[in-house]
């Protein structure tokens, strides 16, 4: 198969969906891999490394769309890039496409063949391919947090760990998974007060466990939900409904009930926020102020500490892709439960149930979709 990995142009964006070594265990199986030159500058990845780990560089995006049967990238597609791709062609990437009807009409159109990072589920309940970016973004959530608490950007003025004599910030962490974990850990480590929802109590008792009684652990509802806000500094959204939006938990009488100066970081806004003041902002333009509170809302945290994030991406995304290589999204799909689960869009049919339920359209079983496909 031609696989191909074109420059992300999403703002900001500057992981690549793949790394030399990654080439080098596709070529190994019989794979061509075309990169488009300059992919992976924004992670310190030189064509030449490419080109030594056996992959064909090429000048434009265009020349990787027309030539590759499949393409590996990092971000959904943007409406710059819909003309590029073939019908019938396959997609393997982060989608979130329940936050975005127009993307998913457009591939149901094109009969793109897709697979979504974020939804590859394994029979435990782990999401392999979202998990190392939620670790990136919960980590980076505290520290844009801690930076936009200072003055100069518009914050409180407030230290996130205090001073011997001066009170820490208060730090509410919604959702105690994986990005909500690693936020907690580097707010604990800067010295904060911080206190964690989740709906789970045996999560609960895990954090309890793993964190020694330094978090303030809580089982939520309205009223508490409400309290532990208004009594923030720092309000972390970390809540994750696999391949569905996200819920709007906090409300903007939540928001508005905060200091003025506090920060807000919602880490859910891929999935359309967890917050209702939530809308998408930029790592060039990352913060806006609605009711007194900074707002840091960017859309791909992690593109900021691009090379770390492209490593530990795509060390998880190699072995799936080299099986989606090999057979096929659709093959892949149907001999591989956790590609089963991330598969979006075939042969022109929606087989994600929450994503259907997002824009009110119809899904097919998978296991149809997949055969219809096969057959014609």
């Amino acid at each position: 198969m031609v696989v191909g990995v074109p420059t992300e142009i999403k703002d900001s964006e500057n992981r690549v969906a793949m790394q030399p070594d990654g080439v080098v265990e596709l070529t190994h199986h019989g794979h061509q891999v075309l990169v488009q030159a300059g992919a992976g500058a924004g992670s310190r990845f030189s064509d030449e490394e490419f080109r030594e780990a056996g992959a064909t560089v090429v000048d434009g995006a265009d020349e990787v769309f027309t030539r590759a049967d499949l393409i590996v990238k990092v971000k959904e597609p943007i409406p710059a890039e819909y003309h590029r791709f073939r019908e019938g062609q396959q997609l393997f990437t982060y989608l979130h496409l329940a936050a975005d009807r127009g993307l998913t009409e457009f591939l149901l159109e094109r009969r793109i063949d897709s697979i979504a990072y974020e939804t590859v589920q394994t029979p435990d309940g782990r999401l392999p391919l979202l998990t190392p970016m939620s670790e990136v973004a919960g980590r980076m959530a505290v520290q844009a947090a801690a930076h936009h608490l200072e003055s100069p950007a518009g914050g409180a003025g407030l230290l996130l760990g205090g001073v011997p004599g001066t009170p820490a910030a208060k730090v509410t962490i919604i959702g105690g998974g994986v990005a909500g974990t690693e936020a907690a850990k580097i707010a604990v480590g800067m010295r904060a007060i911080v206190r964690v929802f989740d709906t789970n109590p045996m999560r609960l008792a895990y954090l309890s466990d793993i964190f020694g009684g330094r978090l303030d652990l809580v089982v939520p509802n309205r009223a508490r939900l409400s309290a532990y806000i208004a009594d923030s500094d720092v309000l972390i959204g970390a809540v994750l409904v696999p391949g569905t939006k996200a819920p709007k938990l906090v409300s903007r009488g939540m928001i508005a009930s905060m200091r003025p100066g506090s920060v807000a970081v919602d880490i859910a806004i891929d999935q359309g926020g967890c917050f209702e003041t939530s809308r998408a902002t930029t790592h060039f333009d990352p913060t806006y102020v609605e009711e007194g509170v900074v707002h840091y809302w960017v859309a791909n945290i992690p593109g900021a500490v691009a090379r770390t994030s492209t490593l530990a991406l795509t060390s998880a995304t190699l072995p799936y892709l080299v099986t989606v290589a090999g057979e096929g999204v659709g093959g892949a799909a149907l001999s591989h439960r956790a590609l089963t689960a991330g598969l979006s869009t075939v042969g022109g049919a929606l087989v994600s149930e929450p994503v259907g339920a997002a824009h009110d359209l119809p899904h097919t079983d998978p296991a149809v979709a997949l055969a219809r496909s096969r057959l014609g």
